[in-house]
């Protein structure tokens, strides 16, 4: 199988290319060759910016593959210079998409399938959807056999690990260190954490899998826990208890909106899915790798990295807690 990855070395692809490897795919990456490449000597790159389209099309004009995977597309442009690229020049093309597309309501089954309306609130996720319906158009035109995958919060080595707050987040120094930590709400929302290894199994399995084509899929571990559930996980992997102060999100982006992106967009919503149909379709998706532990590995890849954050160094969150608490809020450990 001869496989192409739009992007390779982000956080994703690297448990992509890993079960590539173990399929014996000849690999193929495209990027700019910024980031650290941990892929191995076998993996090939050719170095562009897909930001330049016409470069881009040009670049693989007169190359073919089994399937592209497309990790970067973010926008409806990019979307159309993949469909000028490949079509005709690939068996199947899977787009990475996101579970943002379906915005923040909650059905009554409060898991979100493949079904429930996409109706996203962010520019990233409005994005996303016209991206997948531009590919689908492509494959509704025979240029080529579109796959759509949706991860949800996906970590692992190579990112930081995101908490209820932020993304690259000061919270876990403060655990190791028995410092109080911020949560919203009553942090029994609903949130799934899933390996970069096991999402990226359904990728590499899905690839020239017929069951695929023309479908899209959840890439989630079956582990939807309370906020509380997953804190404490990762306070395992330190090998603390968390002590954690429920405060209003509303309070937490009083404070400081623009840091707190992740939590107005995101993260103060329910993130709960199902990908029951991504495991019928393709038996090799299951996550096996449990949260303390990808906890644990990811924190030794951010120290090995220098990207550890001094959480006790945090003028902002000090003052958020020692408000907090003046306010009469108490920690709870979980």
């Amino acid at each position: 199988m001869r496989a192409l990855l739009i992007g390779g070395t982000g956080l994703i692809s690297t448990g992509i290319v890993k079960h590539l490897q173990a399929r014996g795919a000849d690999i193929t990456v495209f990027n700019r060759s910024q980031r650290e490449n941990r892929l191995g000597d076998t993996v090939k790159t050719i170095v562009g910016d897909r930001n330049d389209a016409d470069a881009f099309v040009r670049t693989f004009k007169d190359q073919t593959y089994d399937v592209v995977i497309d990790m970067i597309c973010f926008t409806p442009a990019q979307a159309d210079a993949s469909v000028a690229a490949f079509a005709g020049r690939c068996e199947q093309f899977i787009l990475c998409s996101t579970v943002c597309t379906y915005g923040v309501k909650v059905p009554p089954t409060v898991l979100v399938d493949e079904t429930f309306p996409q109706e996203p609130i962010s520019g990233y996720g409005r994005d996303k959807v016209a991206s997948e319906k531009a590919f689908l158009a492509a494959h509704a035109a025979g240029k080529f056999k579109t796959t759509i995958v949706r991860p949800s919060c996906t970590y692992g080595p190579g990112n930081a690990l995101i908490d209820n707050l932020e993304g690259d987040a000061v919270s876990w120094d403060r655990v190791a260190r028995g410092l109080p930590i911020l949560c919203t709400g009553d942090g029994l929302g609903l949130w799934v954490y899933t390996h970069r290894d096991d999402c990226g199994k359904l990728f590499a399995y899905a690839a020239m899998n017929p069951k695929t084509y023309g479908q899209s899929y959840n890439a989630t571990r079956d582990q939807n826990q309370p906020w509380t559930k997953n804190i404490s996980d990762i306070a395992t992997a330190l090998g603390q208890k968390a002590k954690v102060l429920f405060v209003p999100a509303a309070w937490v982006l009083s404070q400081e909106s623009k840091r707190f992106g992740l939590l107005r967009e995101i993260t103060q919503f329910h993130g709960a899915y199902s990908s029951e149909k991504a495991k019928r379709d393709v038996p090799e998706f299951r996550c096996e790798i449990d949260l303390p532990q990808g906890a644990a590995e990811t924190f030794a890849d951010m120290k090995r990295r220098g990207k550890w954050k001094d959480g006790a160094a945090d003028e902002l969150y000090n003052a958020m807690v020692e408000n907090a608490m003046k306010m009469g809020v108490g920690p709870v450990e979980v």
